[in-house]
């Protein structure tokens, strides 16, 4: 029987789908907006796995900030940092940091960790080799803490 444990890093480690595109991503956004409720959890890869899903608005709030930080940060035709386990119906997605991208599409023996997670699944916490610039921490906290930003 999978434990919550094996049960994220199988589905981390499942098959994902690329929003190749910026329209694609925007598609994608709205197919996410209209599966927001209370069920997400949201992790920032290199802080505390969260112990609790959040809010239906902390969801749509947080896919809000992070378009915006990917439309301004990541200054590419196209989009291929966002990752979904399915497009139509997703329960995990991959969100990769414009600033930290290393190999994150082809092959690579030590792929950059996403940036951050949304799942249906509980997360817990991923060896890093690298930790998020402290501006990534700044913005998090700025969105996740706001009394101690």
């Amino acid at each position: 029987m999978d434990t919550p444990d094996s049960e994220f890093i199988s589905a981390y480690r499942g098959s994902f789908t690329s929003m190749m595109r910026w329209p694609d991503l925007d598609a994608f956004w709205e197919v996410l907006k209209q599966h927001a409720d209370d069920n997400w959890y949201i992790y920032a890869v290199g802080e505390a796995a969260p112990a609790a899903t959040v809010s239906k608005e902390k969801l749509l709030d947080f896919i809000r900030e992070i378009d915006a930080l990917l439309h301004q940060e990541h200054e590419e035709e196209y989009c291929g940092i966002v990752y979904a386990d399915n497009k139509t119906e997703p329960r995990f997605i991959k969100i990769y940091d414009p600033n930290n991208l290393g190999v994150s599409c082809g092959f690579s023996d030590n792929p950059p960790l996403p940036g951050w997670i949304i799942s249906r699944l509980q997360p817990v916490e991923l060896e890093t080799a690298l930790n998020p610039p402290n501006n990534r921490r700044r913005w998090w906290n700025r969105l996740f803490h706001p009394a101690s930003a």
